[in-house]
């Protein structure tokens, strides 16, 4: 399913046209995915806003969801107590947020520490709100991220590895969802002259999906892939958050074309 050579730490980075769109659990979803497919996988999520020191992060919740699998493995960059811009929520914290090209380093000694223990791993990286959002104090985002290991690969340093990145952006179903994601793609893209290579970019997951849609999120799922110029991975009910870890595993095989 993976079509991943041995030896490649591929990254998979989760991200969304809004917040609440779902990421966690489309998260949750291709994690799932991945292990089911016998990948070892490890979940990563940069910076951590809006959760205090003592609760539950975005990456311990879908270790919760699907169960705490053997094969599943996780870290946060940097965490921060209130729900903003991870630049802002550091600003009002009064500490100096990670750069852009720190995050960078942090995700590759992450994947060089992948490659040295097995073959074909895949490093998942879980976004922060939307792609511009600023990560860092000199306006670095997730879109800068992105560009940074994608440009930088392969990479052969320290342990011989090589990353491949991909973006997986999550969208709604509902009104407004076409601008939203063309605009998100558009900004993953790049401007003319420098834009990422192709294969960069996955495809979209409707994250949230209805079991009923209305008229407008059915013609939104057919016209994404049009708008957007991605393929469509599949689609993650509202609700699926709450299942079992068993139901949850099951239902990512049928939700998710892709990994």
């Amino acid at each position: 399913m993976s079509g991943q050579a041995p030896g490649v730490v591929r990254v998979v980075v989760v991200t969304g046209t809004d917040t609440d769109v779902g990421k966690t659990v489309v998260t949750a979803a291709l994690c799932a995915r991945l292990l089911a497919d016998g990948q070892r996988v490890h979940l990563h999520k940069p910076t951590q806003t809006g959760v205090a020191a003592d609760e539950e992060g975005d990456v311990q919740t879908v270790r919760r969801m699907l169960g705490a699998p053997v094969g599943l493995t996780t870290s946060e960059g940097v965490r921060l107590p209130e729900p903003l811009a991870p630049a802002t929520a550091a600003r009002r914290a009064g500490v100096e947020a990670p750069t852009v090209a720190r995050h960078a380093e942090q995700v590759r000694e992450l994947a060089r520490a992948l490659a040295r223990e097995t073959a074909g791993a895949t490093l998942v990286l879980e976004g922060a709100g939307g792609v511009l959002v600023e990560m860092d104090a000199a306006g670095g985002t997730l879109r800068d991220l992105v560009r940074e290991l994608a440009t930088g690969t392969p990479d052969h340093e320290g342990g011989g590895d090589a990353l491949s990145v991909q973006v997986v952006v999550v969208a709604r179903a509902g009104l407004g969802t076409l601008n939203h994601a063309a605009l998100t793609v558009e900004a993953l893209r790049g401007p003319l002259g420098e834009r990422l290579p192709a294969r960069t970019l996955a495809g979209l997951v409707v994250g949230a999906s209805s079991e009923d849609p209305g008229l407008a999120e059915r013609c939104n799922v057919e016209d994404l892939p049009r708008v957007t110029g991605l393929p469509l991975l599949g689609s993650v009910p509202a609700g699926a958050g709450d299942l079992s870890p068993e139901d949850l595993v099951a239902g990512a095989a049928r939700w998710l074309v892709w990994p």
